[in-house]
């Protein structure tokens, strides 16, 4: 399993990526909350479980806080909403006294936390659910489920057709979404792009899943290929998280509001 280093350095990297291209939007508060979580958060329960057994006392809590809280989405229904209070009170605590800088002047809503602590559970699990049990955990066994490994995999004619036509489909809607002569702004062709990802990933996801879990017998959906667990595991640990770290970014106009604090 990986330990804190990993966390602390992929999430942060990622939240120094986020700043960059968000110019200052994405803040240093949003950096260390992201990362914070994305270490300690969870593992708050395996933290639990050692601290009682360690003692001697309350070992049986321990080990149910443990169940409960290093789970993705446990913790964040569980923990989400109290900790979005502590961040919050943090971050215009570190703002005040200025021990950290927020770029904008602006301390960070309850909200804003929610999704950074929901954002950071997520990517603890990306890590944890790749490289910890020596490669056996549940969901990195239930991603190589999804490939073919029996036999070499035949080349299903249907297969190659339905790929084939969403694999076109997903790059020419792009260019047709993004051409030269569109009026369109910038920020609408990116939702309409993404709109078509999540519809063509979805589409892609259904053939894969017909194909593991409805037809008797099973049939290769990709050949040997693990595609649906692929798409699926980072539709939730990768790509939920930026976007919820995405959503936290501080508004455009927000050195203008109300709500800068007086430094």
């Amino acid at each position: 399993m990986p330990g804190p280093g990993p966390h602390m350095m992929y999430a942060m990297g990622s939240g120094q990526a986020l700043a960059s291209v968000s110019n200052g939007r994405f803040s240093p508060h949003h950096c260390i909350t992201y990362a914070l979580n994305a270490f300690f958060g969870p593992d708050l329960g395996s933290f639990s479980e050692w601290l009682t057994s360690t003692i001697g006392f309350g070992s049986a809590l321990g080990s149910s806080v443990e169940q409960f809280i290093h789970h993705p989405f446990y913790y964040i229904l569980i923990l989400g909403f109290p900790l979005s209070l502590l961040y919050s009170w943090a971050s215009r605590f570190l703002l005040q006294k200025g021990f950290l800088d927020s770029v904008s002047g602006v301390p960070l809503t309850r909200w804003q936390c929610f999704f950074l602590i929901s954002a950071g559970s997520l990517s603890h699990f990306f890590l944890d659910h790749l490289f910890e049990e020596n490669g056996h955990s549940t969901m990195y066994t239930w991603i190589l489920s999804t490939g073919w490994w029996k036999t070499r995999a035949p080349v299903n004619p249907d297969a190659c057709f339905v790929v084939g036509f969403l694999c076109i489909c997903l790059i020419g809607g792009f260019i047709y979404i993004n051409r030269v002569k569109s009026l369109k702004p910038p920020r609408k062709k990116v939702n309409q792009s993404m709109k078509l990802l999540i519809v063509i990933a979805s589409l892609y996801s259904l053939w894969c899943a017909s194909q593991i879990y409805l037809v008797k017998p099973r049939r290769p959906a990709v050949g040997e290929e693990a595609d649906l667990g692929v798409i699926v595991f980072l539709g939730i640990y990768f790509f939920l998280p930026h976007w919820l770290c995405i959503m936290s970014m501080n508004p455009r106009d927000s050195r203008d509001t109300a709500d800068q604090l007086p430094l």
